[in-house]
């Protein structure tokens, strides 16, 4: 008898301790940045619309910026107005372009010779009185009547369009694409694409010319599941934000597991400087989704996975919104950090202090 009370006694102190919170050492680093407000000067009469993706140009100073036309997704309804943004250092408006072509830019990736890929995730589908779409399944591609949207645009520095992969207004399952989310060139001229916005994922890789070369949805620690974010390190291992497992997965270039990190957070943006320091924005962490963990940007090492500095999401108030703090985020030659919001439609700077 007194041997059946010790063990449920000792069971149930397992399981007290297992109830406690769990400590999450990234939540509690130093926040060695301050925040910039309205660095980027958009032309008069113009707003920022939601933004998901972030890049900084060849030059190492100034930033790309794909802004939603005002909106969420309101380029079809202002196709005069261009969604891709060049900025110079300080903020000033260089040139745009884009216009009409781009439905919601999603991702943006800047290769070694200074073109910018963008992702484009919705389509020109008729809307109903309250925004909602006709079923997929359309003769063109993924929701009836969509004639443009779902596909990756190839630009040069200078806006002139030089490639498109994907079919316009979408492709359901046996093709490409449908909502995609992030691309990325390797050094040698290989495309990654990640897609899955809407749950599930897998990454499609593509040589140089657009031609698919393989596609992989699994690797040795499971399914992806919303692939929301690419970076490469400077070993060319390829980082994927594969967001709803709350985890980045590192994979090499044939999409081989090598690893996965979740310290830090759940991640929604990912971006590796020249010097392997690893930037990752965690814009949805929260009880339900990924316990423990806070909003806001992570600031370690793409080499031993070490997180260093947080900065945390400063939204304040009940309730909270799906999604805060930055999804996007990229950063200067200087070590200058940009993080651009969906929800609060605005792009913030992070100074060193």
């Amino acid at each position: 008898m007194k041997t059946s009370t010790a063990v449920a006694a000792a069971f149930a102190a397992a399981v007290a301790l297992n109830a406690q919170p769990q400590k999450i050492e990234s939540n509690d680093l130093p926040n060695p940045y301050r925040t910039v407000d309205d660095h980027f000067k958009l032309p008069g009469g113009r707003k920022w619309g939601a933004i998901s993706a972030v890049d900084i140009d060849k030059d190492g100073r100034s930033i790309w910026i794909p802004e939603r036309c005002g909106g969420n997704s309101n380029c079809p309804l202002n196709p005069s107005v261009d969604p891709i943004l060049l900025f110079d250092a300080s903020g000033k408006l260089v040139r745009s372009f884009g216009a009409g072509l781009i439905m919601a830019p999603h991702g943006i990736h800047v290769d070694h010779d200074g073109n910018v890929w963008v992702t484009d995730y919705q389509d020109n589908a008729p809307r109903g009185p309250r925004g909602e779409r006709g079923p997929r399944g359309g003769p063109v591609g993924a929701a009836a009547g969509a004639t443009k949207g779902h596909q990756i645009f190839k630009f040069s520095p200078e806006g002139k369009l030089l490639m498109t992969l994907g079919t316009a207004g979408g492709s359901n399952d046996g093709g490409y694409f449908y909502q995609p989310n992030d691309v990325l060139v390797a050094p040698n001229g290989d495309i990654f694409v990640s897609q899955g916005h809407g749950g599930g994922g897998r990454i499609l890789k593509f040589d140089k010319t657009g031609k698919l070369i393989k596609e992989f949805d699994k690797n040795g620690s499971g399914e992806f599941n919303v692939p929301h974010a690419l970076a490469m390190d400077s070993r060319g291992r390829l980082f994927v934000g594969d967001r709803a497992n709350s985890r980045i997965q590192i994979l090499d270039q044939d999409g081989t597991f090598i690893e996965e990190w979740k310290q830090f957070g759940r991640p929604s943006g990912l971006f590796i400087d020249r010097n392997d320091v690893l930037y990752v924005a965690d814009s949805e962490s929260d009880d339900a989704r990924n316990p423990g963990f806070r909003r806001g940007i992570r600031v370690g090492s793409a080499r031993d996975g070490k997180p260093a500095a947080f900065i945390p999401d400063p939204w304040g108030r009940d309730p909270r919104p799906a999604t805060t703090s930055p999804e996007g985020i990229a950063a200067d030659a200087a070590g200058n950090i940009y993080g651009v919001e969906v929800t609060e439609t605005d792009v913030k700077m992070y100074v060193k202090k």
